[in-house]
Parts: C-alpha cells; structure tokens; sequence
C-alpha cells in the first residue's frame, strides 16, 4: 500500500481522537477508549500509516482506564 495513493487505514481513529480530546478538554483519560482503538490499528497497521507516527504500541489504555477508575472508586469508598 503506497502511503500517497491509498487511504490511510487509521485516519478514522486519528479523527475520533481529535474529537474525543477535544469534547473532553482534553483530558486523555476521558479518551482512553478511542486511544486504545487507535492503538489496536496501528498495531496491524503501523507500517504503512502515517497517522501512527506518534502512538507508542506498548502502552495499553483500557488497562490505564481501568486502574484510574479502580483508584476512583478507592478514593470514593475512603471519602465515605
């Protein structure tokens, strides 16, 4: 797939992000969802799509949205 000639597979992705942080002010974990999809495109597709450039692979987000909202819940339960 040439990267001038063909779509971008996960330019889709990339505009959900935009819009997500932006919606959210961008606070990156009100996006974790759309981060992570990102991610799992540019893990199949990361050598032909320009749009992963910046995404670091290894870093998993439901894993992060999951922690932060585990460490939400704690601080509820300890506020009680």
């Amino acid at each position: 797939m040439s990267r001038s000639t063909s779509k971008d597979p996960c330019k889709s992705s990339a505009c959900r992000i935009q819009t997500c942080l932006k919606e959210h002010k961008f606070d990156e974990t009100k996006c974790y969802d759309v981060l992570e999809d990102m991610r799992q495109c540019c893990l199949k597709f990361h050598k032909v799509s320009i749009c992963c450039s910046g995404i670091k692979l290894e870093r998993n987000y439901r894993l992060e949205k999951e922690a932060a909202e585990r460490e939400r819940q704690e601080k509820q339960h300890s506020k009680q």
